[in-house]
């Protein structure tokens, strides 16, 4: 049995770091144990442009510990006057790396999004030219959809329609959540790919709303059932190279999860390679990690794969029960609980 492995230093291909203060008490995390990330432009005012973009990555940089080499990997917050001339603009840039599709109202700072697909075709276009990626929130918004069905109903009303309109596109499906996502993925000869998160791997929505509602479970899309999970976690663990990294962590302060109507989202960063070694390991699949965590992103993107290194061990540690949050308290994934996995300082 493995108690320590070494891998090539991985990436996270979907994380929210937010501005300001905020951001800078969470990237020491995500920092630490990744090379890159794609951050998410969702922020109080969305990251439209590429001049937004390469701003916020100045703000990054800055927030860094001394020494550390971390690279943010921008995107673009699509709206529904995304031109051409946009997306051109973002992929002359070598730091802009894809554009992110949020429904209009799906999740946290989604307000601005895209309400209709044919707002944004000419940008779709471009992109499918310039081969910069698409990165997409796939849920509908319909009030009248369950909200357990909105993923599976916007493969079949916006994803199937949007690869036989441009089946060129290349685009990732983030953070997948259903059994039919995961069928719709293999079903995929090129172009397509997916990112998994560990909550998703991990929870269920019974341990959203089982024995009374955990709100710092809470995230969009929701969590599925449990055979969701199984399927999510074949896929993730399979060496399926259309599969790869990407937590989602996304920080909100104790008092806006808590709340009458609370906030959207689970943080991970804190533990995310533990979290996710906790997994390969239980299935007995811990050969296919790196890849995983490593790999398969990087080779979509067109990226080299990091040269670095990093090493997990398998030793207990516990998960604080609360991180600082400029000033307010931030609830991390599996509080107050013991991890079997250390992600290793030697």
């Amino acid at each position: 049995m493995n108690t320590r492995i070494e891998i090539t230093t991985p990436d996270d291909w979907h994380l929210h770091l937010r501005d300001g203060d905020r951001m800078q008490a969470v990237v020491q995390h995500s920092a630490r144990q990744f090379g890159r990330a794609i951050i998410m432009p969702n922020l109080t005012r969305p990251v439209t442009n590429t001049a937004m973009a390469m701003a916020y990555r100045d703000r990054i940089l800055e927030a860094l510990p001394p020494g550390n080499t971390f690279q943010p990997l921008m995107t673009l917050y699509l709206t529904d006057t995304t031109s051409p001339a946009d997306i051109d603009e973002a992929a002359a840039e070598e730091h802009v790396v894809a554009c992110k599709l949020y429904p209009a109202g799906a999740t946290t700072h989604s307000d601005a999004g895209v309400t209709d697909l044919r707002n944004i075709y000419p940008a779709l276009q471009r992109m499918a030219e310039t081969e910069l990626p698409l990165l997409v929130h796939g849920e509908v918004t319909d009030p009248r959809i369950d909200v357990f069905d909105r993923e599976s109903v916007f493969i079949d009303r916006v994803l199937i329609p949007l690869r036989e309109q441009l089946p060129e596109l290349r685009f990732v499906f983030e953070h997948i959540t259903s059994s039919e996502a995961v069928h719709f993925v293999n079903d995929q000869e090129q172009n397509v790919a997916a990112t998994i998160t560990p909550q998703h791997l991990l929870l269920t929505r019974n341990d959203l709303l089982a024995s009374g509602l955990r709100p710092h479970h809470y995230c969009v899309p929701i969590l599925k059932s449990i055979n969701d999970k199984k399927l999510l976690v074949e896929a993730a663990t399979s060496g399926d190279a259309r599969y790869f990294l990407g937590t989602d962590s996304a920080p909100h302060a104790r008092h806006e999860k808590e709340s009458a109507c609370g906030c959207a989202g689970i943080y991970s960063a804190h533990a995310a390679l533990e979290l996710y070694c906790e997994i390969f390991d239980a299935v007995g699949a811990m050969d296919k990690f790196e890849s995983f965590a490593a790999f398969n992103g990087a080779d979509f993107y067109g990226l080299p794969r990091n040269s670095g290194t990093i090493t997990l061990e398998k030793s207990s540690w516990t998960v604080p029960d609360e991180y600082d949050f400029a000033g307010e308290r931030l609830v991390p994934l599996r509080a107050g609980t013991e991890l079997a996995w250390r992600l290793s300082d030697d």
